[in-house]
């Protein structure tokens, strides 16, 4: 059997008194897309954030290729987070003094690596060439979305976070974006943890959970 790209167990979240979640685990295989549905305020930010020690947790075990996340140390954390993790979250998180195209390459800079070939690709892959010299401010909310997407993608993580991706989307581009998280799994055999509303979205996907109750269940 082939080991997991991600497992996570025992992960658990408290505030105070209150428990969001409790025990939960869950994995990702290489090449997989997972859904993850549930209501507003059910814990889904709050555990894709666990996941990338980007929030702690009260408990748990997070393995990325073997390599536990969580018992790193804070620079080991962000090493790891830089080099092997792309995120997409609701609020796009774009510099606004960057370029389009200087927001979706900075992660290959970061790593010492730039390569104005793979960003130029990217642009394409979500059809922003035609703004790569285009500041933020200039831009919709869909195609701040568009941005942050390929931008989570230009490097070739091996495990892609991606909260609410589609959500300022329109039908023809939620289409492109989803067709093109796929085949970036499939290609660099990554996995994608994708939390969403959409129903078409979560369709797309190799498997549903849903967060419910503190507890993941079958979607």
């Amino acid at each position: 059997m082939d080991v997991p790209l991600l497992t996570a167990t025992g992960l658990t979240k408290r505030y105070g008194s209150q428990t969001l979640f409790e025990h939960l685990s869950l994995t990702l295989q290489h090449g997989e897309m997972l859904a993850l549905l549930g209501e507003s305020g059910s814990g889904k930010s709050t555990l894709l954030n666990g996941l990338a020690a980007l929030e702690p947790l009260d408990r748990g075990q997070v393995l990325l290729q073997g390599r536990d996340i969580l018992a790193l140390d804070e620079s080991g954390q962000a090493a790891l987070r830089r080099e092997q993790l792309g995120f997409v979250f609701q609020a796009f998180h774009v510099l606004p003094h960057l370029t389009v195209q200087d927001n979706v390459g900075l992660p290959l800079l970061l790593q010492g690596r730039p390569d104005a070939t793979r960003v130029a690709e990217m642009l394409a892959a979500v059809g922003l060439e035609a703004q790569s010299r285009h500041l933020p401010r200039q831009l919709s909310g869909g195609q701040l979305q568009r941005v942050a997407i390929a931008r989570a993608l230009v490097h070739r993580p091996v495990l892609v976070l991606a909260d609410e991706p589609t959500g300022n989307l329109d039908p023809r581009h939620a289409d492109q974006v989803m067709q093109l998280l796929r085949r970036q799994l499939r290609e660099q055999q990554a996995a994608c943890l994708l939390v969403t509303h959409s129903a078409h979205a979560a369709s797309l996907a190799d498997r549903r959970l849903r967060l419910e109750g503190g507890q993941l269940v079958d979607a």
